[in-house]
């Protein structure tokens, strides 16, 4: 076969695959993202089968941008305004004292330098609920913890990959001045960026009244907005964000066909999403691992306890007598902080970076495999004993 027959065997494979494992998942315990990594991971293992290689510039520029921007269409804006001061708190203080913490255990514990500490940190800041926050979609969970867990999702990964972007913009230095000022340049003027193509996706918008016209132009929103902000050295993520926002908070009720709509970016999500775990399954280093496994397990103890600061003392901030934001909310809250693709992505561009201990990629792909499998694999039963949901349909 020529490569061109090759890589299209493989998108067949994988959607065949990613097709049967979601009428498996609708019918078992295990969420559908949590048993795509895991059937990735022993497809990947199988003697004979080479390991898949991804690109940190795969995951950030085709997979990143949609899943973003679809994601934030979906947010229910008047719930996100209610809750928008735990939302804000958790993807900004939240994630600054999760660097740190993650950062300066790793130093202590583990012997890595400042620099390669602070960066796992920063690549294991964001997190990515998704087997969770599908879940409560589809159940009577309430609609206010499913936004506060989207809404973290969504402006901690923008906040997480400014930070990892100003460490390395600083050339190793760990001075909390120059990183603070990259950081602001990284996030506002990604930010910036991503209203001014919001508001010309917004004009677009209204000079037409066809649905596959719709579709097309915010697909060139979304990835534009990234791209865009890409070039401009600031964070994409950021930039998409607010321009989905945009797009959603101006356009959604007055231009945008609704359901067409929806339906087209909850099918590409799913497909993404599909592809992707799939495909983090099966390049999941295996060998390499097994070198520095302890230092995976202790790193993912440290993630764990990291957790804790934000789910339960930051949000006393917020809801000091735990009115807006029960006990059992903040306990699920406590457990959904799984880490996925970007910290994968994340990563993956740090290998072969000079002044980076090499350990560093190695111990967060692991990381991230443990997140989705331990914190991941028991969410529906989890969410049961909290009170989250009753009876948990398969998602």
């Amino acid at each position: 076969m020529s490569s061109a027959q090759r890589f299209l065997a493989l998108l067949v494979a994988l959607c065949l695959l990613a097709a049967v494992l979601r009428m498996v998942s609708r019918r078992g315990p295990v969420p559908y993202a949590v048993l795509l990594a895991v059937v990735g991971i022993g497809v990947g293992a199988l003697p004979g089968v080479p390991r898949a290689e991804i690109s940190p510039d795969l995951i950030l520029l085709v997979f990143i941008p949609g899943l973003v921007f679809e994601a934030t269409l979906s947010l229910d804006l008047v719930q996100l305004r209610r809750q928008l001061p735990a939302v804000l708190l958790l993807a900004t203080v939240g994630v600054a004292v999760t660097v740190l913490l993650i950062g300066s255990l790793a130093h202590w514990w583990l012997g890595l330098s400042w620099t390669s500490g602070m960066l796992l940190g920063a690549v294991l800041a964001p997190t990515d609920p998704i087997a969770v926050v599908s879940l409560l979609r589809h159940t009577r969970a309430p609609r206010a913890l499913t936004t506060i867990l989207e809404g973290e999702s969504l402006f901690n990964d923008g906040t997480g990959v400014a930070v990892f972007a100003a460490l390395l913009a600083s050339s190793g230095t760990t001075s909390a001045a120059h990183v603070a000022g990259q950081f602001a340049l990284i996030t506002f003027g990604g930010a910036g960026i991503g209203v001014a193509c919001g508001l010309v996706g917004v004009a677009l918008l209204r000079l037409q009244s066809e649905a596959p016209t719709d579709i097309l132009i915010t697909i060139s929103i979304a990835y534009g907005a990234y791209l865009a902000a890409d070039l401009a050295h600031t964070s994409g993520i950021v930039s998409t964000v607010a321009a989905g926002l945009v797009i959603a908070s101006t356009a959604r009720r007055v231009v945008l066909h609704g359901r067409e709509m929806t339906d087209f970016w909850e099918l590409l999500a799913f497909v993404l999403n599909a592809v992707l775990f799939l495909l983090i399954g099966t390049a999941l280093p295996t060998r390499s691992l097994l070198d520095v496994l302890g230092m995976v397990a202790a790193t993912f103890a440290i993630v764990v306890a990291a957790r804790a600061v934000p789910a339960y003392l930051l949000l006393l901030a917020v809801s000091p007598r735990a009115r807006d934001v029960p006990w059992r909310w903040r306990n699920m809250i406590f457990w959904s902080g799984l880490r996925g693709a970007l910290s994968v992505a994340l990563a993956l561009s740090l290998t072969g970076r000079s002044g980076v201990d090499q350990r560093v990629p190695l111990i967060a792909y692991g990381v991230v495999v443990l997140s989705l499998v331990v914190q991941g694999g028991p969410i529906r039963l989890v969410a049961r004993r909290l009170g989250i949901t009753s009876a948990v349909p398969a998602s």
